[in-house]
């Protein structure tokens, strides 16, 4: 039972829930021939050095290419691009989307960039304060940032050139590869709950040329791409760069294979490198990552060919298109037990911490003050202090193609809330791409506060109905 205190507060969260920024919402009832490209970029890095992973090493060096990833769509009204790319994450996307919209003539709002989310790669762009990355994740070094800005561009400028009249379709496959993560696990959240929510569902866009010959797939998947583990020093593309590479292998390259992260916030891979974590032991790391990318490989199979068995049974495809994209921005309060007074955040890139000479591959001394290894401490020579923000901006992207709802949320999204969406939905073919445009942490659904989940980036009765209203009137508005 609420007090009445509470009762306001959450009123006063939910109403604020609707006072979003609408940056833009462009649309036409009018469906024109539809033209659409594809590129991708290789982003592998050159120099690691101020390169670390999520778990607080420096990587060692590059075990399989990581890209970045566009498509492009334009019916001559409008036009729009998604991009995905083989990293961690990202900051706020909106600089870098303001300079394609600056180069490329395609609008800011219309563009979704995502990462894969992958543990095992690199993350670029700003550091969002209030977010969990801003208490301590890795940050890439400005030239490191730099490259991945401009090598976005370079995808999306190639993938517009490429543009070409297409015809589109849509359909659904099933992959079980994923387990929901929100049970307890003896110290707390983050066990394995094979009875908890999980989504299945394997969305894929086809996009072909009017004689049949494949252009781009975008699928979409609900699974955090970390089965290399934090043994694992190594760039790769982990499980969802498999799964691309397994695709376009498929169509001897002549298509390009774009993963995205469905609501993955509470789902884990099935099978990880559960045999490296923790371990001091080199050779039985080692015996790990083989079994790791054999892991990857393996669930990449799955998803991969579930696919393409789900493109080639795709029958109603279109050449002509209705596009319609647009953005909203709404705020929620960060957890209050969370608030420090100030905050520290990235400003440039600290200078690699040496591996001490006698230590084996794979292992390194955390910085100082980092307990247990997980977490990176930042450098203050490299930071600026500023005052903890007491909300967070959640971005809300929409890119429809006719019937087609491609949604992108700036977090790691939990199941329920993507269920929620669905039910609401005016489209039955609702995406949901998360790790879309910035990452402000964990967005779990308002039940799962009940449980041992304690990492939500905001508080409880915000997140999940701004996320569901905000994009159902989004695309309510387009029919």
């Amino acid at each position: 039972m609420h007090s009445k205190r509470t009762t306001g507060i959450l009123l006063r969260l939910v109403m604020g829930v609707f006072a979003v920024i609408l940056l833009s919402l462009s649309s036409s009832a009018q469906s024109n021939s539809l033209r659409a490209g594809a590129a991708k970029v290789d982003i592998s890095p050159k120099d690691l050095t101020g390169l670390w992973m999520v778990w607080a090493q420096p990587f060692d060096g590059v075990h399989d290419p990581i890209w970045a990833r566009a498509v492009v769509v334009d019916n001559g009204v409008n036009k729009a691009a998604i991009v995905s790319t083989d990293l961690v994450e990202f900051g706020d996307t909106m600089p870098l989307r303001k300079r394609i919209e600056r180069e490329l003539g395609i609008p800011a709002a219309n563009i979704i960039i995502s990462a894969s989310h992958d543990h095992n790669a690199p993350r670029s762009g700003p550091i969002t304060p209030g977010s969990s990355s801003a208490q301590g994740r890795p940050y890439s070094p400005p030239a490191y940032i730099q490259f991945i800005d401009d090598s976005i561009v370079e995808a999306v400028k190639k993938a517009k050139a490429a543009l070409q009249p297409a015809k589109v379709g849509v359909g659904t496959g099933r992959a079980d590869i994923n387990v929901n993560r929100n049970g307890y696990n003896g110290r707390g959240w983050g066990g394995a709950d094979p009875d908890g929510a999980s989504d299945k569902t394997v969305w894929v866009v086809k996009f072909e040329s009017l004689t049949g010959e494949p252009i781009a797939l975008l699928m979409n998947y609900a699974v955090h791409s970390t089965v290399g583990g934090s043994q694992n020093t190594m760039v790769t593309g982990d499980l969802a760069g498999a799964a691309e590479r397994f695709v376009e292998k498929h169509y001897n390259d002549k298509v390009v294979a774009l993963w995205t992260m469905g609501p993955a916030g509470d789902q884990n891979p099935k099978y990880d490198n559960l045999g490296g974590q923790g371990t001091q032991n080199r050779n039985a790391a080692k015996n790990s990552d083989n079994f790791a990318y054999e892991a990857m490989d393996a669930m990449g199979f799955i998803v991969g060919a579930e696919v393409i068995l789900t493109a080639n049974k795709i029958q109603h495809m279109t050449s002509t298109a209705r596009i319609a994209a647009g953005e909203k921005i709404f705020s929620c309060d960060t957890v209050p037990e969370k608030q420090p007074s100030t905050q520290t955040v990235a400003t440039a890139a600290a200078p690699a911490t040496p591996r001490p000479a006698n230590a084996p591959a794979g292992q390194t001394a955390p910085p100082a003050g980092n307990p247990g290894g997980m977490m990176f401490k930042p450098n203050p020579n490299f930071h600026d202090t500023i005052p903890y923000p007491k909300s967070l901006d959640i971005h809300l992207n929409l890119i429809e193609i006719n019937q087609i709802a491609i949604t992108g949320v700036s977090g790691e999204v939990f199941t329920k809330i993507y269920q929620h969406l669905k039910k609401d939905s005016p489209l039955a073919d609702t995406i949901m791409v998360t790790m879309s445009n910035d990452r402000i942490g964990y967005i779990g659904d308002d039940a799962s506060y009940d449980g041992p989940f304690r990492n939500a980036s905001v508080v409880r009765g915000c997140a999940e109905n701004g996320i569901v209203n905000g994009l159902v009137e989004m695309i309510g508005a387009n029919q």
